[in-house]
């Protein structure tokens, strides 16, 4: 059979779900998302992202190559833009340190916080350890240490010593990937007075 309503064969959507109108890979991190957090990474299978992302599991690996690649773009996304905003802030010398890692605690509660999933909780994956991820890694190490850099250049921070400076940049960026948790008990506050509360105990756990 060469087609079926009128759709080329490998790209079936399942009836149902609505066409939402995203492209197939995004649909698949959406669907991803929604189950890796809902019923858990290892109890989720390839095919029921594909069934919830409305396709055949077989036209999955048409935009991906499994479970594990879907984790690790997700992982990523709750860093990188928070990475580039980092690397922009450590660039500006014009702005008061102080001011600069307030300005990235804030927006990194937002992008935590702002979408519909818990996308943080899967930091916690035994799974999330496996070299596969190293890309995560090795991208939220960058963004701790731009953490660190921001801390040290305030007032407070130049005073510290590398042992202080690592325990309140560990302080700080802990009480940061752990907001989405603290979040449950207050889902209803907006994200932005939440995320302003949160950079400004950040600033006073920095020393300022």
């Amino acid at each position: 059979m060469g087609t079926s309503g009128g759709r080329r064969v490998g790209r079936p959507r399942a009836a149902q779900r609505p066409d939402s109108g995203l492209e197939p890979r995004a649909e698949l991190l959406r669907a991803a998302a929604e189950l890796f957090t809902t019923r858990g990474y290892a109890a989720t299978t390839t095919r029921a992202v594909a069934e919830r992302a409305g396709m055949r599991q077989a036209s999955m690996y048409h935009y991906v190559s499994g479970k594990e690649e879907l984790l690790s773009e997700l992982l990523e996304s709750t860093v990188t833009p928070s990475l580039t905003r980092a690397r922009r802030l450590l660039a500006d010398d014009a702005t008061p340190a102080e001011d600069r890692l307030r300005e990235l605690c804030r927006a990194d509660v937002e992008l935590l916080c702002g979408g519909p999933h818990n996308l943080g909780g899967l930091y916690l994956l035994p799974e999330v350890r496996a070299e596969r991820f190293a890309g995560f890694h090795a991208v939220r190490a960058e963004l701790k240490d731009a953490y660190r850099q921001l801390i040290a250049a305030t007032a407070a921070g130049a005073v510290f010593d590398k042992g202080e400076l690592d325990l309140r940049t560990d302080l700080v960026f802990g009480l940061i990937e752990g907001v989405i948790l603290v979040r449950r008990s207050g889902p209803d506050l907006p994200v932005t007075r939440f995320a302003g509360a949160t950079a400004d105990a950040a600033l006073r756990i920095a020393g300022n």
